[in-house]
């Protein structure tokens, strides 16, 4: 198996790209719904309305859906995971559900193609070689939307769903426990005799820091515990996302070329080398290293529909006409 991205760069991606794209829509206008007549729950003319006729379906299910006027592509999903570690916001159903919070049943390529539909710049993925090299490409700001049960409608930055990982072990050097300490037996605070560590699992309540705070003047040993609460404290995600672009593979038997991101890269928290779209920051693909967890707390329940809208950010010489930021 050899792996290759597109020779020509992002002019090659995107040339290609809205050549499938018109075909696609042309092929099908008809049986997409083109030309039908208006929602019947809303009125002629209204701005939900409009807003309706004027996203486009690129997918043949319509779970993607294109707003050029508006300058975003939308994903139609649902929750998939509430809880643990991740890799992914977003994979391609029946792939990585156990590690992404959202599911899409569309190809991958689609997605690729409506945003190079919105003249969206592909970059390329984190590099790990002699250095790290963060992901590269066009920012893309994330929106999560959906309906509560009581029919509240909610619209979030994607990030609010996404936290540093908080249940995991943290370390910290310490050559000795202070003279006098004895740690509770009843904690999850550890200290390794051979490694000179002190080490903590999961959360820290205020009420066990100040507790492990009365054990000790020790300054190594109070930050240390300072340092363990700190970590053990929600904190969302900051990161941004970039438009990577994934790349290929090439079947050695058949010949065939298979886009990599349909192996469930789509939008990923963690660096993997076929991410369409991935967290702009190092971020650990490996299990025991992985860096962000789903925000349990923000998330609705499984199999909550949620539509996810992507954004390209442009800068000012390069900004569409199309609004980018819509809110």
């Amino acid at each position: 198996m050899s792996i290759t991205r597109p020779s020509c760069g992002a002019a090659r991606w995107r040339n290609a790209g809205l050549v499938v794209i018109g075909f696609v829509l042309c092929s099908h206008a008809s049986q997409w719904g083109f030309g039908d007549d208006p929602d019947p729950a809303g009125k002629p003319g209204d701005a939900a309305t409009k807003e309706k006729e004027a996203l486009v379906p690129v997918s043949k299910n319509g779970n993607v859906l294109l707003d050029k006027k508006g300058g975003r592509v939308l994903l139609k999903t649902r929750v998939a995971l509430r809880e643990g570690t991740l890799e992914q916001l977003c994979c391609r159903r029946q792939t990585k559900e156990h590690e992404s919070i959202l599911s899409l049943d569309a190809p991958a390529f689609v997605v690729h193609t409506a945003l190079l539909a919105l003249k969206s710049k592909p970059g390329k993925p984190a590099q790990f070689k002699d250095t790290y090299e963060p992901p590269q490409g066009q920012t893309i700001e994330i929106f999560l939307n959906w309906t509560d049960d009581k029919g509240k409608a909610h619209r979030v930055p994607a990030k609010d769903w996404v936290r540093h990982s908080i249940h995991r072990f943290w370390s910290a050097k310490l050559e000795k426990l202070p003279e006098g300490v004895t740690i509770p037996k009843n904690t999850e605070l550890r200290y390794d005799n051979k490694l000179h560590e002190l080490s903590w699992y999961g959360p820290m309540t205020e009420e066990q820091k100040d507790e492990f705070l009365m054990l000790s003047r020790d300054k190594d040993f109070r930050k240390a515990i300072d340092y363990f609460y700190e970590q053990g404290q929600s904190r969302a995600m900051k990161a941004d996302w970039v438009f990577v672009g994934s790349g290929f593979y090439t079947d050695e038997e058949t010949g065939k070329k298979h886009y990599l991101a349909e192996d469930g890269d789509l939008i990923c928290v963690a660096n993997f080398p076929g991410a369409m779209i991935d967290v702009s920051v190092e971020s650990s693909s490996q299990g025991d290293g992985l860096l962000f967890e789903a925000y349990t707390e923000r998330i609705p329940p499984k199999e909550t529909p949620v539509t996810v809208e992507l954004i390209p950010v442009f800068e000012e010489a390069d900004k569409q006409p199309a609004n980018s930021t819509k809110k």
